[in-house]
């Protein structure tokens, strides 16, 4: 006990979550309100206007139309990937499971240039793809590319866990009466996956909306054609339009977190419907 009557326990508890949460208002929150009163400090007509120029309204698009297009794709090869390396045995899996998570150690500018060697107009395979009209560095598909590659965890590391602990006696009961594997992949196995594909999807999607390193190798940073929201906010504070760059970010950051938060909401029902 201290002199106050407080068990020295509860101080401890009591330090611990004080100094947790102002180290995440002083990393998280206190940044996160200056952008947005320094973003609305104009007023609401100088936000809309920023919002929907041209240029910044383009970029947005561009944005969420390569974010949501990546996705589609993580999601089926992601599952798929999971899918092989929990159910089947084959040499160099350790290897392949060890390589899933390189993308997080990567830098992301090493994922453009390595992208541009391999797909770049001077490059075999890219001079092969481009005089075939399906040039992919300086195009969208080259953003779509780069943002798979920085993204292609998510899914698969979502869905693995739930893979490895899946009781299988519902498939091998569907099996027993006649299902094939295709049904019961999609009327036993895809139902109890399909939290996690989402998960991985959302948590891709929102990690896409602010990708700039690998993006800004191979989209070559063309105004209303490969000019994605994070380059325009670069572009935007390096010719002096500030305000124009915290509407656009402010946008993105609004998307991400509220993207996070809907996870978090539905992670805490399903918690809640398994009695954990």
């Amino acid at each position: 006990m201290s002199r106050h009557g407080i068990p020295h326990n509860s101080w401890t508890s009591l330090s611990i979550r004080t100094g947790s949460l102002l180290y995440l208002a002083v990393m998280v929150i206190l940044p996160l309100v200056a952008l947005g009163v320094q973003a609305a400090e104009p007023g609401p007509w100088a936000f809309w206007n920023e919002f929907t120029n041209p240029f910044a309204w383009h970029a947005l698009k561009l944005t969420f139309t390569t974010a949501l297009a990546m996705v589609a794709i993580n999601a089926i090869t992601g599952t798929a990937t999971a899918w092989v390396l929990v159910r089947y045995d084959f040499p160099g899996k350790g290897f392949m499971n060890a390589l899933i998570d390189l993308p997080f150690a990567v830098p992301t500018v090493v994922t453009g240039i390595m992208l541009v060697a391999l797909y770049g107009p001077t490059s075999t395979l890219g001079a092969i793809m481009g005089q075939s009209g399906f040039a992919v560095i300086y195009q969208v598909p080259g953003i779509i590319l780069a943002l798979l590659f920085v993204t292609y965890p998510f899914v698969i590391r979502s869905v693995q866990p739930v893979l490895y602990e899946m009781d299988r006696a519902e498939e091998e009961a569907a099996a027993t009466l006649g299902a094939d594997d295709w049904t019961i992949f999609w009327r036993v196995t895809l139902p109890t996956l399909w939290p996690a594909i989402v998960t991985g999807s959302a948590l891709s999607f929102s990690r896409a909306l602010g990708e700039f390193g690998s993006v800004v190798m191979v989209a070559g940073n063309r105004p209303l054609a490969t000019k994605t929201g994070p380059m325009y906010i670069f572009g935007e504070i390096e010719s002096g339009n500030r305000h124009g760059a915290m509407v656009v970010s402010v946008v993105l950051l609004t998307c991400s977190l509220g993207i996070l938060i809907v996870l978090n909401r539905l992670q805490r029902r399903g918690d809640e419907s398994h009695g954990r």
